[in-house]
């Protein structure tokens, strides 16, 4: 029995890699019943930060290591996106360094542990498929195919490459987030009622080097005409290189007013209410 456990330990090390996320579930899967599941706590070589969670310990716990493991050993399809892929791609510098935040999309809602995790950060879950017409995190997400143990993934780009995969960590786990092109689209489809126009504006005064051909796909596959019209109120307000290169002919914004802002100006381009002390276009 002792030699049965030893091997079983040593696979385990070799599967689940140091700091990274498994649930009860995955290891009964892989043989590791609940009476050796308490003896691996009890001796030390598993944490356990929430019930039914499990880890081999690395140092604190970080939000990272809880997607990558979504992405990777539980190949649980969600991406980071809107404000927090904005952040993590480095455009939000004028941003606070305390992140409260940590802003998820997919089909699916969130396991209920991951609530439970003792992190100082917020999961917040959005149901990607109400933005855009398609919807490829189910279809199409990297990090589902990816082999942790040997770096390699084998599947193809998600549609109209609307991810970036970047490394993170020690041993450059594979975070997938959304392109900064997409992620615009799920921070304006935020206003007004949970972002501020304001950090908004700022951050799209950053976004000057996006690719118009994701734009140009991304608006042809966005569903919400309230996006589409704060997208090219922020765009003519910054005037980016790209904005030329966008078609407008072939965008279809709707008719009539959109309120955003109670008591707000009426921007007479795109028909929708902007904050008084943000210059209407």
């Amino acid at each position: 029995m002792s030699k049965q456990n030893g091997s079983k330990l040593k696979w385990l090390e070799q599967e689940l890699p140091e700091g990274l996320i498994v649930t009860s579930g995955w290891l009964e899967k892989h043989g590791f019943s609940r009476s050796l599941r308490s003896q691996y706590l009890a001796a030390g070589w598993l944490q356990q930060p929430a019930r039914g969670v499990f880890r081999r310990p690395r140092g604190d716990l970080r939000w990272e290591q809880v997607v990558v493991s979504l992405q990777t050993l539980l190949a649980f399809p969600v991406v980071v996106g809107g404000r927090t892929a904005l952040e993590h791609q480095g455009y939000a510098h004028f941003l606070s360094l305390e992140q409260a935040e940590v802003h998820l999309y997919g089909k699916t809602r969130l396991p209920g542990w991951m609530h439970k995790l003792p992190l100082s950060q917020k999961f917040v879950f959005h149901k990607s498929e109400r933005l855009f017409k398609n919807d490829p995190i189910t279809r199409g997400l990297t990090n589902l195919s990816w082999n942790i143990k040997t770096n390699e993934a084998t599947s193809a780009d998600p549609l109209h490459g609307g991810f970036n995969r970047i490394p993170w960590g020690q041993w450059d786990w594979p975070l997938t987030l959304s392109t900064p092109e997409r992620a615009l689209f799920e921070l304006l489809d935020e206003l007004p009622g949970k972002e501020s126009f304001h950090v908004v504006d700022k951050l799209a005064e950053g976004l000057a080097s996006l690719s118009p051909n994701r734009l140009n796909k991304l608006l042809a596959d966005c569903r919400s005409v309230k996006v589409k019209r704060l997208f090219f109120f922020f765009a003519d307000r910054h005037k980016p290189a790209w904005l030329k290169r966008i078609d407008r002919e072939a965008v279809a914004l709707g008719k009539g007013d959109r309120m955003l802002v109670r008591g707000g100006k009426l921007d007479p381009v795109y028909r929708i209410t902007v904050p008084g002390d943000l210059d209407a276009v």
